[in-house]
């Protein structure tokens, strides 16, 4: 075989109309980092976080206030997955394709895009799975939203906008349960009620309430604790406050991601880490911003939320992305070609090389990413 990167060029450009139309819908809505830099598997990559800002009286003065001055904070992320997708084909075999009138171009096309397309849905999936450090949830479990109306996602920037969470970039990212009732809703359907024919001709879904909706194939469905007839202590919290405490009552666990009500507080919070055994006593902690109001010094009956879809909403700044081009030495390694091809959808930077063995050449895809929830106040859910 003697194809290289080069004369494949227009190849793999072709397989990218083919991952282009995949169900990608976390990747275009977070912050991202997509350089050719490349970086080891475990290296931390931080990003820069500016402070609230600090507001004073104007007081007319031979000079401007000595102030201003502030200490930008970041957040941590790594590197934690370097994948690869291979392809190899050998010479016989080839010549055996060409022979018969098919050609290794459109074979080989197709792999492509198949890798691309795996090493995508890892992407989606790892971003997707961020769901557990939301703030807090609306809805249903188990009842899949836009049943009848759009009061999900009023609901949803009421969450955002309570938390603090900027409002000009806002995203939803649903699952296609959702997206097919949506696109049933007569007011988004109906031309002369939505003064639009996007949705009604070519199924697009239009923004609503502020956000960009999106749809993904990667939406999680979460399977909560076995928490049972648990209550709070009579310590009771402040507003805000991020830590539970629990009486020794009930059965079950709390765990992680577990959406907890409690009794005479209408919102519903993401759990951050649970106790082992709620009959013991101890107590849970929730996500960012905590508590919306005190909780009393009484007991308080808390209630999980059911198994659910986990829709997600979030300000574009509070998840973010970083992808690389796997590390290599700085030597080099045997690959004879190598190069970089962008997903114009996903936005993905995928390396593509070539390495020549015995008789067999071997094409490989690959990505190195990471992905890290950097504010949990601007990120809530929608249970489904």
């Amino acid at each position: 075989m003697s194809n290289t990167l080069t004369n494949l060029i227009p190849t793999i450009y072709n397989a990218l109309d083919v991952v282009s139309r995949e169900l990608v819908g976390y990747i275009p809505a977070v912050s991202s980092d997509m350089t050719y830099e490349r970086a080891a598997v475990g290296q931390t990559v931080r990003s820069p976080v500016a402070p609230p800002a600090t507001a004073s009286d104007i007081t007319p003065a031979v000079t401007p206030p000595n102030d201003g001055d502030q200490t930008i904070g970041s957040v941590s992320m790594t590197i934690s997955k370097a994948r690869r997708a291979p392809i190899r084909w050998n010479g016989e075999e080839k010549l055996g394709l060409d022979n018969n009138g098919a050609s290794f171009n459109i074979i080989f096309r197709d792999q492509v895009a198949q890798a691309m397309r795996t090493l995508v849905n890892e992407v989606e999936a790892d971003l997707a799975g961020l769901h557990i450090y939301a703030s807090r949830a609306y809805g249903t479990a188990g009842t899949t939203p836009f049943a009848s109306d759009l009061s999900a996602t009023a609901q949803m920037r009421k969450v955002l906008a309570d938390n603090g969470a900027p409002m000009g970039d806002l995203q939803m990212v649903i699952d296609t349960s959702a997206g097919a009732k949506m696109r049933t809703l007569t007011q988004l359907s109906k031309a002369n009620e939505a003064a639009d024919t996007t949705l009604l001709r070519r199924g697009v879904l239009l923004d609503v309430h502020g956000f960009a909706i999106r749809e993904s194939a990667q939406v999680k469905t979460f399977t909560p604790g076995t928490g049972a007839s648990a209550t709070t202590s009579t310590a009771g919290a402040a507003l805000g406050a991020t830590t539970v405490p629990l009486a020794s009552a009930g059965t079950g666990t709390i765990i992680q991601g577990d959406v907890v009500s409690i009794a005479g507080d209408g919102n519903a919070y993401v759990v951050a880490t649970g106790d082992t055994d709620v009959s013991n006593g101890g107590s849970f902690t929730i996500n960012a911003p905590g508590l919306r109001q005190v909780l009393p010094a009484s007991a308080k009956n808390l209630t999980l939320a059911a198994a659910s879809v986990r829709n997600m909403a979030f300000a574009r700044s509070a998840i973010a992305l970083a992808t690389r081009a796997p590390a290599l030495p700085p030597q080099g390694d045997s690959a004879i070609d190598r190069t970089i091809v962008t997903d114009p959808v996903s936005g993905l930077s995928f390396e593509i090389a070539v390495y020549p063995q015995y008789r067999q050449i071997q094409y490989e895809v690959s990505l190195a990413w990471g992905v890290a929830a950097v504010k949990s106040e601007h990120i809530a859910l929608l249970l489904g």
